[in-house]
């Protein structure tokens, strides 16, 4: 059965990105999320992956990943993920002969990275290269799902604000301020 042993880390610096071996650009979307399972779509290279994703049990958690057309990727992508795409750069980095992956967020996620490395087994020891901080395995703010919910809420929130700040100007007889390109 397929498995993942997948570590997540806090970046310290940028000195992994002279390291970087190669990089591709991702689309994700989450079609199905409920008690610690998901089903995602990844769109990336004009292929599409559909994979299934089982409750983690320690650092472990089963995967199954499979290639499907990517016209059925892309409408799945734009149709069936609630407008909850995530874009992002995920950067390979070798070290010790373990490859790490940087992923580095765009539109929603903006500037937000990650690195994660997996492994063969929960026991396969590795060294921490000097960009890596606090690991962040298993910690419900830092999973996607979160990131994106808090990302949107911040979002809201500033909206909110701006909102009332003009009608508390126009309640006190300002002119309300005007965006001029």
């Amino acid at each position: 059965m397929p498995t993942e042993i997948e570590r997540k880390f806090l970046l310290a610096n940028d000195d992994w990105r002279a390291a970087v071996s190669g990089s591709t650009r991702l689309r994700d979307g989450i079609l199905a999320f409920y008690d610690g399972r998901k089903i995602r779509i990844r769109f990336y290279d004009e292929k599409a992956t559909l994979t299934v994703k089982g409750p983690r049990k320690g650092l472990a958690r089963d995967e199954f990943e499979y290639e499907i057309p990517a016209s059925d990727g892309l409408v799945l992508l734009e149709r069936h993920c609630k407008g909850e795409v995530i874009e992002k750069t995920r950067h390979h980095v070798l070290v010790n002969g373990l490859e790490w992956v940087v992923d580095e967020y765009h539109g929603l996620l903006d500037g937000i990275i990650l690195a994660e490395i997996e492994l063969p087994s929960e026991e396969t020891p590795f060294e921490l290269p000097a960009w890596v901080a606090a690991e962040v395995t298993g910690i419900e703010k830092y999973r996607q799902v979160n990131l994106v919910r808090a990302r949107k809420k911040k979002l809201a929130d500033m909206v909110r604000r701006a909102r009332k700040r003009e009608a508390n100007k126009q309640h006190q007889g300002e002119q309300p301020s005007v965006d001029h390109p």
